[in-house]
């Protein structure tokens, strides 16, 4: 005959604990089933799941008196056979990844989150904490937060529209992934360009330069809302920059402004072994500029005529649009041995919808609201490097 017991210990965590009460169960030959414990301030949470001979339950007893000395709060509960081997059978269930971030997370922000998450009839198994340890005292560097929930159970569609509903109210950004073999191993990251890795449309910046800026930015806006064919639109604002002289190209070049977490973003991914690319729809020559300064593997994009170090307003076929920027992730991913479901898409834009439907995990990135809409995840609140976040890397595994 044996017993089940979980013994759950919580108190001040220091080294050796651990070692001590594994080396007691041991003189005991019990058999560990389960084990987990986590920190929190120096605080430990720890529980163990055993299996022991019925005739010793008295050294469980003396165990926990013994803890209780060390200053610690114990709790044995015993276990059925019948419970271990219901809770045996729902090994191999679905599980749903639900990461939360914000520049701050509050509690009244987290209960609204977890109500949804206990409607759909879903249980919270585990919570880690992906960013640092945030200070009391106002830091240099904006702030960030993120959680991590693991759920039991598969999240419906609706379930995903519903949160992200939710996160949007909150000011929050939520996203929810199955917790599959390629979470954790994505391999090719693409990313738009404009309003993404930049914080301009470089379109619009050359058009101030040529004294056509109020026209390229109404007709720039309206082309990445979606409300204009995006070829055409593209070759009626480059047709106004015609005469422009390379030198404001040159210029421009000198002084992308990056997007909050780019540098730590591509250090962190190339170390880690990820190809980059940028497919964009705005002007290879600032990709190159930004290949060279993040070391991107690979950019795809419009290239404009000039003639006599001038642009001559055509751009040279063919035109990187939307259909162009999926097709071309596509055959990235095929080049480098990779499975779709281990790329990400990264844009803002309309013409960015094909390639975030057709990657693996498509980020809208302080997208237009189309984008969001229609995208199965949003990035509004923290710098780009949070879709690290996303793939479960914490601020301590970041390179940047």
């Amino acid at each position: 005959m044996h017993q089940i017991m979980l013994i759950n210990v919580t108190g001040p965590d220091r080294p050796g604990l651990t070692a001590g009460l594994t080396q007691r169960l041991a003189e005991d030959g019990v058999d560990v089933l389960d084990m987990g414990q986590s920190v929190i301030h120096d605080y430990l949470t720890l529980g163990i799941l055993v299996r022991f001979p019925i005739a010793q339950q008295t050294d469980m007893a003396t165990l926990g008196e013994w803890l209780s000395t060390e200053g610690f709060a114990v709790a044995l509960n015993p276990i059925s056979d019948a419970e271990y081997e219901e809770w045996v059978t729902k090994q191999g269930q679905p599980r749903t990844i639900l990461t939360i971030l914000g520049r701050s997370i509050t509690a009244d922000q987290l209960a609204v989150l977890a109500e949804g998450v206990a409607a759909e009839g879903l249980n919270i198994d585990q919570i880690s904490r992906l960013s640092g340890r945030i200070p009391l005292s106002p830091a240099s560097a904006p702030s960030r937060a993120c959680l991590e929930w693991s759920l039991r159970g598969a999240a419906r569609p609706q379930f995903r529209k519903k949160m992200m509903a939710l996160a949007s109210r909150l000011a929050l950004d939520v996203a929810i992934q199955e917790d599959g073999i390629f979470r954790r191993h994505r391999r090719l990251v693409a990313f738009d360009m404009d309003s993404t890795l930049i914080e301009t449309e470089v379109i619009d910046e050359l058009a101030e330069r040529a004294g056509v800026g109020a026209q390229v930015s109404e007709i720039t806006a309206r082309a990445m809302a979606g409300e204009l064919d995006f070829t055409a639109s593209l070759k009626e604002r480059v047709a106004l920059l015609k005469g422009l002289n390379e030198s404001v190209l040159e210029d421009i070049a000198k002084s992308l402004p990056l997007t909050e977490g780019v540098e730590n973003l591509f250090l962190t991914l190339k170390r880690l072994g990820y190809k980059t690319a940028i497919l964009s729809g705005g002007f290879d020559y600032f990709g190159a500029a930004l290949q060279r300064h993040l070391g991107v593997d690979y950019v795809y994009a419009n290239q404009l005529q000039i003639v006599e170090d001038r642009l001559t307003g055509q751009v040279l076929p063919p035109v990187v649009d939307a259909q162009a920027k999926a097709k071309i992730l596509t055959e990235l991913a095929a080049q480098e041995g990779i499975a779709m479901s281990q790329t990400i898409a990264v844009g803002d834009g309309a013409n960015d919808l094909d390639m975030l439907g057709a990657a693996g995990l498509g980020i809208a990135y302080h997208a237009k609201d189309i984008v969001k809409e229609r995208s199965n995840h949003a990035i509004s609140t923290l710098g780009i490097d949070s879709i690290l976040y996303l793939l479960g890397i914490k601020d301590r595994e970041q390179l940047g």
